[in-house]
């Protein structure tokens, strides 16, 4: 088990998304590049999602960024439940800089059945601190 956005668990789930291999994703997700800024109680994290999944960092690529809390971030993702999310967004706990629009064209994306086994996989060796 890795606590979750820990260097050990970025480790990780990098080596889950190669060893997982093709993620088969919906064309709105496999084009998604957004920046996370995730407020913590220790400390602030900085990472991005792109092709998939989670990466430590920002992506210079990216044209949207979510400020978020760990907390938040956990939910989606190993939930991935958009109802939560779109609460979660509506009730101010996640705001967004930059472009939007591929935030709305996510809304209807579903992940692939090999998203989800990689992000059970995920989900199961994360540990909140």
């Amino acid at each position: 088990m890795a606590v979750f956005l820990t260097d050990e668990w970025f480790e990780q789930v990098e080596q889950m998304g190669q060893e997982a291999g093709e993620l088969n994703l919906p064309p709105a997700l496999a084009n998604m590049i957004v920046n996370l800024k995730v407020s913590d109680s220790d400390q602030d994290i900085e990472a991005n999602f792109a092709n998939g999944l989670l990466h430590r960092g920002l992506n210079d690529g990216a044209t949207t960024t979510l400020l978020l809390d760990r907390s938040i971030l956990q939910s989606i993702i190993t939930d991935f439940d958009t109802n939560e999310i779109m609460g979660a967004f509506m009730g101010g706990k996640i705001r967004v800089e930059g472009d939007m629009s591929q935030l709305m064209a996510v809304q209807t994306a579903r992940p692939s059945a090999e998203q989800k086994a990689l992000y059970s996989n995920i989900k199961s060796m994360t540990t909140m601190a």
